[in-house]
Parts: C-alpha cells; structure tokens; sequence
C-alpha cells in the first residue's frame, strides 16, 4: 500500500554511521534539531546499560530537506556518525574489511545470529548481527523524533514510561495517566519509572541480573492523548490503527508482545466488565469514563487516550554466554560476547515513543494529507470543527 509519509534506514551497528531519508513530510514544518538529539540522549541514558554508551553521544546531522530549520518538502536525510569508527574501521570498511578480525562463529540463542547466518549464506556472523543490533534503533529515533514535532503542531502529545523490570511492576498501582505528570517525572527517573519504591525495586533487579552476568527485561507503556475520533479506519486489514501501531512496536529489537488498553486481561474478564460505557455531554460530546479498549474500538480512534505496552525479552548478549554451536565445527561452545547492556527496557520506551510518533504521524498525513504545514493543519482544524459540531 502506497504510503504519503515513509522512510527508509540503513548502517551497520559499528558502521561509519546510520542514515535514514524521510519522504513526504509537508513542507514548512518548523524542526528542532535539539528536540531530536534530547530524544536521542534519552535513549542512550537507563541504569543497566552498558559500555558502548559512554563511547557514543549520539548526535544528528540534516543533509538535506530542510533549510534555515523549516522543512522544504523534499526529502530530509538525516545521519548519525559512530564516534567508534577508528576502532572498527578495519572489520567493518564497505571495500577493504580484513575478513578475519573479530569474526563470529558462535551464535548467541535468542538473537538472530543462526537464523540470519543461515538465510543470507554468510560465513561471518557478524554480517548479520551487526545489522540486526539495537544499535539501528539510534536512526528511527530520530526519523519519530521528527514525526513528533509535526503531531506536536497539532496538540497531540505521546509520553513512555516503564512500568515493569523483571518482576517489580507498577501494576498492582492505580496511577492517574495525566501525559504532562508522565513525561516530567520519567525523566527525572534512571529507569523511567514514575513510582520512586517501584523505581528502586526495578534499579535492585537490575543489579542481580548484571552481577550474576545475566540480563533482564521489562514493559514499558505508551500514551497518546489528543489524537481525534476517526484516525485508522475497520474497513481494510492494513488500514487499522491498532494494527499499525502494534507493527511499529513489534519491530523494535527485542520487543516480544504488545498489548492495547487492558489487553490479554481482557480475556479473563466478562464483556460487561471490559467494554467501555458511552455517555455524551454537549461540552465533552461522546466520552468514556473507562478506557480499556485503549482508544481505538475497530482499529479507529475513538477519541480516548491511546494506551499500549511493550513486553521487551532480556538481551541476549550474556556475560556468562549460554550454550551454543561453532556454525563450522559443530562442536559445543559457549555463544559469543558483544558488549551489552543488563537491561534496555528505559532506551527501549523512548525507543518505542518515536516508533509510535512516526506510525501516528503516518496515520494523520494519510487522513488529512497537505503539501505543508498550512494545508495539513487547515484540514486537521475543519476536522476537529466537525467533531465539535456532533
């Protein structure tokens, strides 16, 4: 399906650098670059993460797109370089690799090393593994990042936060999911937790997984509040916002479930305690005074906050390697070691913000198209004057 609004990435984890180019944003959106490297900091940041991030300080560079920080209409290249370069220039040269230097024989279970190694025909596994890192998820914060900035024009704001490490959660919490509350106390948060007892229960989890030299894992939850009624539509497969939006987050490294609203809870329950009551107000319209279908009923939005988690499996990369085969051998052998985190559930939910701005961004070009800024935001305006009107 043709999409007005699309991008595509590419690079290596310890390439020269990673690159994406954006098409169809409208033109003469006003872009802060700073807005794109505070999310790119925030992804590097989270108690549990590794080495490699005190070598990185992820920065973007615009290489075409936009000038004098408005966009032009035309497509927008952005690029991250790896500070780490001269240390893999070597191994990792697109011409002049020396094939031997740090090769990998040893696929890590629960990566995509074997898989990858055995579908593309490759001798080293680092030809996968290298695309196949997190490290890619540095470019796609950017391109939602971006995304962001446009839906930010239209009052509609996104906020992530985590909500479970291991097995210390939030869930047993009746927490308000005021978005301004969220976005400011994650922050200030090493794990992006908004509960401070919570918080140190995740922080002490993640220290016995790293000192055992295993990993961890967690979920994180994403809220989107001011997206109208009526963005997605029941009609086609492909056209479901619910659907686009779990595609987003599924395809995030790691990421092992998605979840809308109340989600599997809701197949405990019955109907009447699942399905939200409406009501209606001349001053609010239609409304719910619960949300467990998350916002979207039928794969359109339905006004409400738009609730999801993300279910991220511990990394695979362990200090104490599970067991394996050399892929030339066949002999037993303990899986290699990349350097790694003990836990990327914080990086993942900023990671997993921008993923879901670029998706809703996606879904509101599509809707209200528009050449620029002006063109979009009047159809959006007439919109929401309609919905008013009801």
């Amino acid at each position: 399906m043709y999409k007005m609004l699309r991008f595509l990435d590419a690079g290596e984890s310890h390439g020269k650098a990673l690159t994406a180019i954006i098409e169809g944003m409208p033109a003469n959106l006003n872009v802060s670059i700073d807005k794109i490297n505070d999310d790119l900091f925030r992804r590097q940041q989270g108690h549990g993460r590794g080495k490699r991030m005190s070598i990185e300080s992820d920065k973007v560079e615009i290489l075409s797109g936009i000038r004098n920080s408005r966009t032009l209409g035309s497509p927008i290249t952005l690029q991250i370089y790896n500070r780490d370069w001269g240390n893999w220039h070597n191994i990792m040269h697109p011409l002049n690799a020396e094939q031997e230097l740090k090769a990998v024989k040893m696929p890590r279970p629960g990566h995509a090393d074997l898989a990858g190694y055995i579908k593309y025909r490759q001798k080293d596994i680092r030809n996968i593994l290298e695309r196949a890192s997190a490290r890619e998820t540095a470019i796609r914060t950017a391109v939602g990042s971006l995304a962001g900035q446009l839906l930010e024009r239209l009052n509609i704001k996104i906020a992530s936060h985590v909500i479970q490490i291991g097995e210390a959660s939030l869930h047993s919490l009746n927490y308000d999911r005021d978005i301004k509350q969220i976005i400011s106390d994650a922050d200030k948060s090493p794990v992006r937790c908004i509960d401070k007892t919570t918080e140190s229960q995740m922080i002490s989890a993640i220290d016995d997984a790293k000192a055992n030299g295993d990993t961890i894992g967690g979920i994180f939850e994403i809220i989107i509040e001011g997206l109208p009624a009526g963005i997605g539509s029941h009609v086609h497969w492909d056209r479901k916002l619910d659907a686009s939006l779990c595609y987003s987050l599924m395809s995030i490294q790691g990421i092992k479930g998605v979840e809308v609203g109340l989600g599997f809870k809701s197949a405990e329950l019955n109907g009447s305690s699942v399905h939200d009551e409406i009501f209606y107000k001349p001053d609010r319209n239609f409304f719910r005074k619960t949300n467990n279908a998350g916002g979207i009923e039928g794969g359109i939005s339905n006004g409400e906050q738009i609730v999801l988690k993300a279910a991220m499996k511990p990394i695979p990369t362990l200090y104490k390697p599970l067991n394996s085969i050399h892929v030339e051998s066949k002999d037993n052998i303990k899986a290699s070691i990349e350097r790694s985190d003990a836990c990327a559930v914080p990086a993942a939910s900023i990671v997993g913000k921008c993923a879901v701005s670029w998706s809703i961004a996606c879904a509101v070009v599509e809707k209200f198209g528009g050449d620029c800024m002006e063109e979009l935001e009047y159809n959006y305006n007439t919109y929401i004057e309609y919905i008013n009107s009801l």
